[in-house]
C-alpha cells in the first residue's frame, strides 16, 4: 500500500497501550448482552468483579477512548449539516456494526430513521436499548422492520415511502467460516452483490438518488477468500463507472478489521464459552487489528458523510504499532476473570481437564494452528496497488478505487445469477472461484482441507 502525505496517529487518537495486567479508564459505551459471570466452581467473592464489556474492548483495542474521537469532534458541524432533516434508511441496521451506526445516527434531528434487518429478535433488542437510554429517543418517524432487504416485500415497501436521502448497507455475510460448499458460497454472493443491486434499483425507480454506504472489510483487499472476494466486488459494483451505480449522487465505504466483542466474533466467544464453563480456543501466533463498537459506528458515519465520494475509508492503523495476539487478548480475558490460563494443544485435553483446572484457579486455553481456509496471516487495508491518502481526518485514510471495465463487471453478474437460478445445472466451488479470478486478477484462493467449523 502506498500512503499519500502520511503523518503519525495523533497521540490521543491511539491512547494508552494497556497490557493483560491493567485496564485504563473506560472506552465509549457500547451495548453488549450482559456482564460475565463467575465459574460455579469458586466463590464469587474470590473472583475479580465481572468486566463491562467496554473495559474488555480497551485491552483488545490497546486504547481507552475512541482513536476517531477527535475526527467526529472536529466535523460534527458537517455532520449536523448533511444528516439532520434527512430521510435515513439502514440496511442490516440490528447486527453489531449496524446497531452502533444507528445509536449515533439517532442522536441526529432525522425526518426518518427506518432500520431494517431480517433478524427480529436484534431489532427488538435494537428498540428497547433505543428506548432505554437515558437521553431518551425522539425520532418520530422510527420503525424497526423485520424484512429481507432483496425481497419483493422491501421492493414494496420502499415504493410506498417517501424517497431516502441517505442509506447505509450492513447487511452481509461476514464470516470467513461461511465459504463451505457450492450453496454456502453463492449465498454469499447473493447477499453481498445482487440484493444490494435489486434494493439499489428499487430506490432509484422510486425516484430517489440517496447517498449510499455500504461497509466493506480488510479481507477485500488482496482477497484470499470468497467472502473477501466479493465485498472486493461490492466496492466494484457501488464505484465502478458505468456499473450498476454509477448514477448515485455519492457513495463510499469503510474497511476495517476486526470488532471487538461484535456478534458471532472470536472474541465474543470466550464470553459465552466461559459462561458455559468450556474452554476457550484462540489461533497461536496470531497478529489483529481491533476497532471497537463505538469506533465502528464512528468510521462508518464519518466515511458516509464527510469522506470523500468514491472512496474506501480505512483506519490509520500499522501492524507494529496497533495489532494484538489474539492468544494474548485470550489470556487476559481469562486473568481478569481471576483465573491463570492453561495452554492446551489438543482439544479433548482441554475438554476433560477443565473441571480439574477450574479447582486449581486455571482454566483451559486451547492453542490451535493457523491453517484453516480463507485465513490471511496478518491483514491489510490496501493492496500494494492501492493508494491510501489524506482525506482532511486524523485517524482516516481515504483509498483511491482502481476501477475494472463495466462490461466485464456485467457478464460477472450474470454469471453469477445463473449460478443461482439454474438448479438443474451443477455447479462446483472450482467453477465459482474460476469466475471470480478472471475478474480479479488480485484474488488467490486459499483451498485447505481443513475449515474453522472444525475447530472449536
Amino acid at each position: 500500500m502506498k500512503v499519500k502525505g502520511e503523518e503519525p496517529m495523533k497521540a490521543n487518537g491511539k491512547g494508552p497501550q494497556l497490557d493483560e495486567y491493567q485496564i485504563a479508564i473506560e472506552a465509549p459505551t457500547v451495548s453488549h448482552p450482559g456482564p460475565v459471570t463467575s465459574p460455579k466452581y469458586m466463590p464469587a467473592t474470590d473472583v475479580s468483579p465481572a468486566l463491562s464489556i467496554d473495559r474488555l474492548t480497551a485491552f483488545a483495542t490497546g486504547r481507552s477512548s475512541s482513536m476517531f474521537l477527535e475526527d467526529w469532534t472536529n466535523h460534527i458541524d458537517e455532520l449536523h449539516e448533511k444528516i439532520d432533516g434527512r430521510r435515513v434508511l439502514v440496511l442490516g441496521g440490528a447486527g453489531s456494526i449496524g446497531a452502533s451506526t444507528v445509536y449515533l445516527l439517532s442522536s441526529f434531528d432525522l425526518a426518518c430513521l427506518h432500520v431494517v434487518d431480517h433478524s427480529e429478535n436484534a431489532l427488538a433488542e435494537l428498540v428497547r436499548d433505543l428506548r432505554s437510554r437515558a437521553s431518551g429517543f425522539h425520532i418520530k418517524d422510527f420503525r424497526a422492520l423485520p424484512l429481507d432487504f432483496g425481497s419483493p416485500v422491501m421492493k414494496r415497501h420502499i415504493v410506498t415511502e417517501k424517497p431516502y436521502d441517505l442509506v447505509f448497507n450492513f447487511a452481509a455475510l461476514k464470516h470467513v467460516r461461511s465459504e463451505k460448499d457450492v450453496c454456502s458460497v453463492l449465498q454469499i454472493f447473493e447477499t453481498n452483490l445482487l440484493k444490494p443491486i435489486r434494493c439499489w434499483c428499487w430506490l432509484l425507480d422510486r425516484g430517489s438518488n440517496p447517498s449510499y454506504f455500504s461497509v466493506s472489510t480488510d479481507k477485500a483487499a488482496e482477497p484470499v477468500n470468497l467472502m473477501g472476494a466479493s465485498k472486493r466486488l461490492m466496492e466494484h459494483i457501488m464505484f465502478c463507472p458505468g456499473g450498476p451505480m454509477a448514477t448515485a449522487a455519492r457513495v463510499t465505504s469503510a474497511r476495517f478489521a476486526n470488532v471487538a466483542f461484535s456478534n458471532g466474533s472470536l472474541l465474543e466467544s470466550f464470553i459465552h464459552r466461559f459462561e458455559k464453563r468450556q474452554p476457550i480456543a484462540a489461533p497461536a501466533n496470531t497478529l489483529r487489528f481491533f476497532v471497537s463498537l463505538a469506533e465502528a459506528g464512528q468510521l462508518c458515519v464519518l466515511a458516509a458523510v464527510c469522506g470523500p465520494d468514491r472512496h474506501i475509508m480505512i483506519p490509520r492503523l500499522n501492524l507494529r504499532d496497533h495489532t494484538r495476539k489474539l492468544e494474548e487478548i485470550a489470556a487476559a480475558f481469562l486473568r481478569h476473570q481471576g483465573v491463570e490460563p492453561r495452554i492446551y494443544l489438543e482439544s479433548q485435553e482441554a475438554r476433560q481437564n477443565l473441571a480439574d483446572d477450574l479447582l486449581h484457579r486455571r482454566y483451559p486455553l486451547l492453542l490451535t494452528p493457523l491453517d484453516t481456509q480463507g485465513e490471511k496471516e496478518c491483514e491489510i487495508f490496501a493492496g500494494p496497488q492501492e493508494e491510501a491518502i489524506e482525506c482532511g481526518m486524523s485517524n482516516i485514510l481515504a483509498v483511491r478505487y482502481n476501477g475494472i471495465e463495466p462490461q466485464c463487471l456485467f457478464d460477472f453478474i450474470r454469471s453469477i445469477e445463473s449460478f443461482i437460478s439454474y438448479s438443474g445445472v451443477m455447479v462446483e466451488k472450482r467453477d465459482i472461484v474460476s469466475t471470480v479470478s478472471r475478474l480479479l486478477p488480485e484474488f488467490s484462493h486459499m483451498e485447505s482441507s481443513r475449515t474453522l467449523d472444525e475447530r472449536m
